[in-house]
């Protein structure tokens, strides 16, 4: 695994992404998908930040600190109007 790079969420935007799941298999992703939940509701109600970490298209991870407003079926939305594929996301803490 490569190193985790930290970086401000501003930054996403000039990111690219792949549509390849980073996730081995659907128990991991339904957890994840249950974190990212729990998370928006965090972010909505208290304002809550989490640690996003997640992998690029070309293999860098990179981990954010940020709000979560929303989880749609592809993509978060974060603070800040940005958003993030879904399937690149490795962990939310």
């Amino acid at each position: 695994m490569n190193p985790i790079e930290t970086i401000e969420k501003e930054h996403l935007a000039q990111l690219f992404f792949s549509k390849k799941e980073v996730l081995p298999d659907t128990d991991s992703q339904k957890i994840r998908q249950a974190k990212l939940y729990r998370s928006q509701t965090l972010g909505n109600l208290l304002q809550t930040k989490v640690h996003l970490t997640f992998e690029t298209a070309d293999g860098h991870i990179y981990q954010i600190y940020t709000t979560v407003w929303a989880v749609g079926n592809d993509y978060i939305s974060l603070k800040g109007g940005l958003t993030l594929p879904i399937c690149s996301i490795i962990e939310i803490d």
